[in-house]
């Protein structure tokens, strides 16, 4: 009979996969390594980390939107409404994109050969958007330099600034598919070419997804 861990015995492993959340931005390859291990135990460990990244990145998304850009437009909006729709138009946005995207990363990594679970998969591309769960430090800046004029139509962040918070985002974005990139390549050992063609399909309806996003 196999003897079950006690959650002290868990406490420590727990603790490493938060750590491995921050270092996956520094050693990417020994963080999406780790990974091959998908045992019940040990994805249950880290799933408290995936939760975090996944609804830090979905609030990054939505505030990167066409409607929030929009949303003290409305006179009914305050700071307190944009907050609330910030955090639950974030966790389902992230939900959303974190059980869809990670469905079409699967199906690229099992058509090119992978014998990996879903749930490996998802856990991949969670590490990997830390990147865009990481952009919420742009926001800080933001409000410090233009206040309330970020959720406005026409506000003082609509030149130069606005534009330059922009391609911050896109680089951001850039970073996490770069990451999803090598964690592809350390989890299954594939060449480059191999592991971007499993990536292709997940980047390109990203992309299409963002795009559409945007116009909201």
């Amino acid at each position: 009979m196999t003897a079950r861990s006690s959650p002290a015995d868990a406490a420590p492993a727990q603790r490493e996969w938060w750590l491995r959340t921050l270092l996956v931005v520094q050693a990417p390859r020994a963080v999406f390594t780790a990974l091959r291990d998908d045992r019940d135990e040990t994805a249950s460990e880290r799933a408290e980390p995936v939760l975090l990244v996944v609804l830090l990145a979905g609030m990054a998304s939505v505030l990167s939107t066409r409607t929030a850009a929009h949303l003290l437009d409305d006179h009914d909006f305050d700071g307190l409404v944009v907050a609330v729709w910030t955090f639950l138009a974030g966790t389902i946005y992230g939900g959303v994109a974190y059980w869809a995207f990670g469905g079409i990363l699967h199906g690229g990594l099992r058509a090119l050969g992978s014998q990996g679970t879903f749930r490996r998969s998802r856990h991949l591309l969670a590490f990997a958007a830390v990147p865009i769960a990481l952009s919420l430090v742009l926001w800080p800046v933001k409000l410090a330099l233009y206040g309330g004029d970020v959720f406005r139509r026409g506000g003082a962040d609509a030149g130069t600034g606005g534009r330059v918070f922009e391609l911050l985002g896109a680089a951001f974005l850039a970073w996490a598919l770069a990451l999803l990139l090598v964690g592809v390549r350390s989890v299954h050992g594939w060449s480059w070419g191999r592991s971007a063609a499993a990536v292709g399909a997940a980047a390109a309806l990203l992309a299409l997804f963002s795009l559409a996003a945007s116009t909201v």
